[in-house]
């Protein structure tokens, strides 16, 4: 269960997809090509041509008369529909299916799926209502770690981890942790975290720094095992980061963040991609200190507020049972 088979899995956003340009993404093991016609359709099928096994996600689009499209394979130019089928040269007759299409669920822009695998717990609804009460900022952060799931996971969940991994990014000065909600797969953990005191100049000589406020309020709100949401505030308004993890393999997991916010400042719009850099950073600090961590080291010492990182372990130790638990089959 170290992928947690059952569990949803968000692919992608829309916005990660160039329209009829083929993109590879890994799940369980598997490599697929995934792409997006300009009807707005998204197709996924596994990434192996059934000829000579050439990667289709090297290949390109062809579009169709209906606006759809199919994905060619760049070796032989091949072209496979949304269902898998083919024409063979000198034919004019479809075949039957060669590749069996990943199955996926779109809501609104949000591409989810379950890897081919008997769903165990509900897609969380929260995203489409963020993405109503938040103007939708970007993505960013788009990279494959060299860790198992469980690991990224315990990572993201400590909440000790703020005075060392990001230093001097945020200059925290103490943790202050408040409470942590658990309801089993769902949770949400209330910190602050007041940083080493700048002046307006000395900010001004570090762009980033103008984005943190003096006193991080952090508000997680936890979907396991997929998505951590981080709720926040500054002068120039409210943020809500959209962290998600896939795992590609047994040892490989992806990340990336969507970004959302509410700018109450008219320098929020102009500082767009200083946020979603000051997010990057972020993120390949938590993956570079996997780097530097010895694996299966037995734990000697446990540090306060390690709840966060307790609910990881629990809800991976007791994934069947979590799964059948009652009022699992609901959303929050």
């Amino acid at each position: 269960m170290s992928m947690l088979k059952g569990a949803p899995w968000l692919l992608a956003h829309k916005s990660m997809l160039d329209t009829n340009k083929p993109q590879k993404i890994s799940l369980y093991g598997k490599d697929y090509v995934m792409w997006k016609d300009k009807t707005g359709q998204v197709n996924a099928l596994p990434n192996i041509c059934p000829h000579m096994g050439a990667m289709l996600s090297e290949g390109w689009c062809e579009v169709q008369a209906d606006g759809t499209s199919n994905v060619v394979c760049p070796f032989h130019a091949l072209e496979f529909d949304a269902n898998g089928c083919t024409v063979l040269p000198g034919t004019n007759k479809k075949t039957l299916p060669q590749l069996e299409p990943l199955d996926l669920i779109v809501k609104d822009d949000f591409i989810w799926t379950y890897g081919g695998c008997e769903p165990k717990i509900p897609i969380p609804d929260i995203l489409e209502k963020i993405a109503r009460d938040y103007d939708f900022i970007g993505y960013t952060a788009d990279t494959s770690v060299q860790t198992d799931l469980r690991s990224m996971l315990l990572i993201m969940h400590d909440y000790n981890h703020q005075n060392g991994t990001h230093r001097d990014l945020f200059e925290i000065t103490e943790v202050r942790f408040e409470k942590f909600i658990d309801n089993g797969y769902h949770s949400e953990a209330f910190y602050n975290m007041p940083t080493a005191q700048k002046s307006f100049w000395d900010k001004l000589k570090q762009p980033n720094q103008l984005l943190i406020p003096d006193v991080i309020k952090a508000h997680l709100e936890n979907h396991f095992p997929s998505l951590v949401i981080l709720y926040a505030k500054s002068f120039l308004g409210k943020f809500v980061q959209c962290h998600f993890f896939v795992p590609e393999t047994s040892n490989q997991t992806r990340t990336y963040v969507l970004l959302y916010g509410e700018a109450k400042n008219p320098l929020a719009k102009l500082l767009k991609n200083q946020f979603l850099n000051l997010v990057k950073v972020v993120v390949e600090q938590d993956a570079g200190i996997l780097s530097k961590i010895y694996a299966d080291v037995q734990q000697k010492i446990k540090l306060n507020n390690e709840v966060g990182m307790d609910w990881v372990k629990r809800n991976f130790a007791n994934w069947e049972e979590l799964v059948n638990s009652k009022g699992v089959g609901s959303s929050k």
